[in-house]
């Protein structure tokens, strides 16, 4: 069984899908297998589901009266699957990475090109090896266009996606200090992150460039495939402006406010909206779609509770976002209380950046300042540092938080949004 021959079977089906849980007719099932659990024993039964064929990688189970095919990796004939069903793909696709701020980047880019176009894209944080072979074989015929996202936090990764998902266009929102440890220091994440400008290039395809990151300016220096922004001499030129603690742009005499807080958002507004004007979408139409974004993945998101602002930025941390986030945290009118959790996999750089953002918390002057993780607790001394979120809440329970405004803001294996419904 190779991709050629499947693929006349792959254009029947409904989805792809590796969760047994969620299969509906006519679906295709790869069945991954974990160290302590083989997916191939349920391909019987994904049949019986509706499931128009499996894939196995182990031999045994194969019963092609069935459809229930044997390849020797599940993941490479997934990944050689979506390869194949991109060579074929006439659309563009925009490519998506970056240290902070992609998901709503790829959210605000496909609100605003779903003005005039059907586009799909990555669903939730589906931008890993797996993830994003699954987004590219999720489009349809009648899609026009397609945005992926593409997570990493080693080299080489980007490199691969690329190879995979074969972007027109590619977009870096940044470069932080993220996956530090993986990536081998700051130098490394440049390095990882800007594998995506090197396939674009070796590709003649296009990059957008924000003209005030002197990193993507310096990595796309005398390219001449750009779309950029970010300066008067830009191509696209917007100026920011804010009210109720959101971020807003304006161009020429167009005026939009989002839903998002933090000027940080401000860069991931004018990506998107470079984009829309870049393929033809209406100045008004890009104003709507930036108005109606709502954030509710626990990214810059609002949340008003009991007469309180609760920004609640708990889906990632690293000490780039975190600073950003406490900057714009302390621009709030009233009381401000942080409540910090670690960020993770800063490997050995780990306790240097916790100190430097406990000091830069304690700098901005904060009223109350809590927080929550062992490599916190390893610096923070005080009685206001907590070794979970379970110790947070039982802390909450007794003691409530006085203040006007509360930012909880942590890495994802935290899970300090735990904490929201007990402020």
């Amino acid at each position: 069984m190779n991709t050629e021959q499947f693929y006349p079977l792959f254009l029947k089906s409904n989805k792809v899908t590796i969760d047994s849980r969620k299969i509906e007719k006519d679906d295709i099932f790869f069945a991954f297998s974990g160290e302590n659990f083989n997916a191939a024993t349920l391909a019987d039964k994904a049949v019986e589901d509706g499931a128009l064929a499996v894939i196995v990688e182990q031999k045994d189970f194969e019963n092609k009266d069935k459809n229930i095919f044997y390849v020797p990796s599940t993941l490479q004939f997934l990944q050689d699957l979506a390869v194949f069903h991109r060579s074929k793909l006439q659309i563009p696709i925009i490519g998506l990475t970056g240290s902070n701020g992609k998901t709503t980047t790829k959210e605000l880019i496909h609100a605003v090109l779903s003005e005039k176009y059907k586009v799909q894209y990555t669903v939730g944080n589906l931008n890993n090896h797996i993830g994003v072979p699954l987004t590219i074989l999720s489009i349809k015929p009648e899609h026009e266009m397609a945005v992926i996202e593409m997570g990493a936090n080693h080299q080489k990764e980007i490199e691969l996606l690329c190879t995979i998902s074969q972007p027109d266009y590619g977009y870096i929102t940044n470069f932080g200090k993220a996956h530090l440890e993986g990536f081998g220091g700051f130098e490394g994440v440049i390095k990882g992150k800007s594998e995506l400008y090197d396939f674009l290039k070796n590709h003649h395809r296009t990059i957008i460039v924000n003209e005030n990151d002197n990193i993507q300016v310096e990595k796309t220096e005398n390219y001449e495939h750009t779309i950029t922004f970010g300066k008067e001499s830009s191509e696209y030129y917007y100026e920011s402006f804010s009210a109720d603690h959101c971020v807003g742009l304006i161009y020429h005499e167009t005026k939009m406010l989002s839903k998002l807080t933090g000027e940080y958002n401000f860069t991931n507004l004018c990506a998107a909206a470079s984009l829309g004007l870049h393929f033809g979408v209406d100045i008004e139409k890009i104003k709507n779609a930036v108005e109606k974004y709502t954030p509710t993945n626990m990214r810059s998101q609002i949340v008003k509770k009991e007469g309180k602002t609760l920004v609640l930025d708990t889906y990632n941390a690293n000490p780039s976002s975190m600073t950003a986030s406490l900057n714009n945290f302390i621009t709030f009118e009233g009381s401000k209380t942080i409540i910090i959790g670690d960020m993770l996999e800063l490997g050995e750089e780990s306790a240097k950046e916790h100190q430097n953002i406990l000091q830069l918390a304690h700098d901005l002057g904060f009223d109350e300042i809590i927080t929550v993780g062992k490599h916190f607790k390893n610096v923070n001394s005080s009685t206001n540092s907590f070794e979970n979120t379970a110790e947070l809440i039982d802390y909450l329970k007794l003691n409530k938080i006085q203040s006007d405004n509360i930012l909880l803001k942590a890495s994802r294996g935290i899970s300090l949004e735990k904490a929201a419904e007990f402020i």
